[in-house]
């Protein structure tokens, strides 16, 4: 549960994760998508109930410790900073020092170990499109910087990578770049949650999908079984699952 004084914006939200899936979560404005992911990602504390990662009872009482535990979120703003460049965004917040005295002392960042991690990173994900690594963030497209941001959420995320409407501001192309890289950091065995008003790039990649409403879980349904018609209509209350634990 969480709580904003007489406002509930969540309650009795069952939620789970399997290994190497990716699931999909939908919900109308204001269902509470926001703050679920918040708490996953230690954005925000629970004020009651519990979070389990590899059946471990984790407690976040920050982002920090959520990336340390290998939890790795991408919002739709991206967070990024449009003047540093590429491989200064991959480390954002946590910078590689150069070994001894230049770096324990005079806390000296080892730049071209922190350039050949990232440009081995996007590499990795087929985003070497991008010829300097050196270059400012704000001189790349939309897809590019999304392509970052996915980077190094997973060459950082070892257990989990949150991504919130990841496509929203993209074109065709763009996005069909970002979906496939959503693809190829599942291939690497990382689960993924994605977050998505985008119902076809929904029911294209993801395995399950959670359906949220005032607040909680309605359902979890396979976009193999059900429609896109059928999930719209659980979110907007216009319909109700036969069974709300189908798939959970």
């Amino acid at each position: 549960m969480k709580r904003y004084g007489t406002v509930v914006a969540m309650n009795g939200c069952d939620f789970d994760l399997y290994p190497g899936e990716i699931l999909g979560v939908i919900g109308d404005n204001g269902a509470g998508k926001s703050t679920l992911i918040k708490a996953l990602s230690g954005a925000v504390t629970p004020d009651h109930g519990t979070i389990e990662l590899e059946g471990r009872e984790v407690h976040f009482r920050g982002p920090e410790e959520a990336r340390s535990a290998g939890i790795e979120t991408v919002y739709q703003t991206l967070a990024m900073s449009p003047a540093l460049s590429i491989a200064d965004n991959m480390f954002l917040g946590r910078e590689w020092r150069k070994p001894g005295i230049l770096g324990s002392v005079f806390r000296m960042t080892d730049r071209a170990r922190m350039n050949a991690f990232a440009r081995e990173k996007l590499s990795e994900l087929g985003l070497m499109t991008i010829q300097n690594i050196d270059q400012a963030v704000e001189t790349l497209s939309g897809g590019q910087r999304q392509g970052v941001a996915v980077a190094r959420a997973a060459a950082f995320g070892s257990k989990v990578v949150i991504l919130d409407e990841p496509t929203a501001a993209l074109g065709v192309k763009e996005s069909r770049r970002v979906l496939e890289l959503i693809q190829d950091v599942r291939k690497r065995g990382i689960p993924i949650i994605l977050i998505s008003h985008n119902m076809p790039h929904v029911f294209e990649v993801c395995d399950r999908v959670h359906v949220h409403r005032l607040g909680r879980r309605l359902c979890v349904i396979d976009p193999k079984k059900h429609s896109m018609s059928d999930a719209v209509a659980y979110m907007t209350g216009a319909k109700l699952p036969d069974d709300v634990n189908e798939a959970a």
